[in-house]
């Protein structure tokens, strides 16, 4: 059984709700009709006005300490969102204000570098975070911007990992599964070890999200994410 497997059917073994029940819920009939799309958009929407309230204080704190850092607040990374649209996913600046030409100029001379960036798509050992950013990474807490993505339709509470266009080539004869998804704050990925799972594994947990979305599958994931938060596996 692979690790996608595994993960989804940890996550999805009945409890206290039937099987029959749970394939009620199951999203793959959005093909036929589109009834539960809105029923997820309202969760969405609710659910984020709501946690944005909550973190309000927490959010101004972060922000005055990235002020005082000096450089910008906030960072907006192009994605490739459902069905091939683009949209710039919001963070908070965890690197310095010239991130780009630095990673550039790592790349041409670091070759262990280079190899990683090409297999990852990210460096364990990034010298381009800040101390600030190494803890809003680690705490998931730079991610918090994404509610805005999620209130504008661009995200999901719950979906694959937003990737960025060069890394669909990587997804090869599944990158349709992605592309019918509408992008996640958190997802199978992030309950199931982050940057500690290959990028086939995350590939292939992107692709049984597809085959298996359901309401159920989405409020599984959501369950696990803050004990997933708190253990920090993976977050770098």
């Amino acid at each position: 059984m692979s690790h996608a497997d595994v993960a989804i059917a940890t996550l999805v073994a009945p409890r206290r709700l039937g099987r029959r029940r749970a394939r009620n819920f199951d999203v793959r009939r959005l093909a036929e009709g589109h009834r539960e799309i809105p029923v997820k958009r309202v969760l969405d929407v609710i659910a984020a006005l709501l946690i944005l309230v909550a973190i309000a204080p927490l959010g101004v704190a972060i922000v005055v300490a990235l002020w005082r850092e000096g450089g910008p607040l906030f960072y907006g990374h192009p994605r490739i969102g459902r069905g091939g649209r683009g949209f710039r996913c919001w963070k908070f600046r965890t690197m310095v204000p010239d991130a780009d030409r630095r990673l550039a100029e790592l790349l041409a001379r670091d070759e262990a570098a280079r190899a990683e960036w090409a297999r990852d798509f990210k460096l364990r050992d990034d010298p381009r975070v800040t101390a600030l950013g190494r803890w809003l990474r680690a705490t998931s807490l730079d991610e918090l911007p994404q509610l805005y993505n999620v209130l504008r339709g661009e995200m999901s509470l719950v979906g694959p990992r937003p990737i960025v266009g060069a890394e669909l080539s990587r997804y090869g004869d599944h990158a349709a599964a992605y592309l019918r998804c509408t992008p996640g704050l958190t997802g199978l990925w992030q309950v199931s070890g982050r940057n500690d799972v290959s990028y086939q594994d995350r590939v292939q947990l992107d692709r049984r999200y597809a085959e298996r979305r359901s309401l159920w599958l989405d409020l599984a994931i959501l369950a696990r994410t803050p004990g997933a938060v708190l253990r920090r596996a993976g977050a770098y």
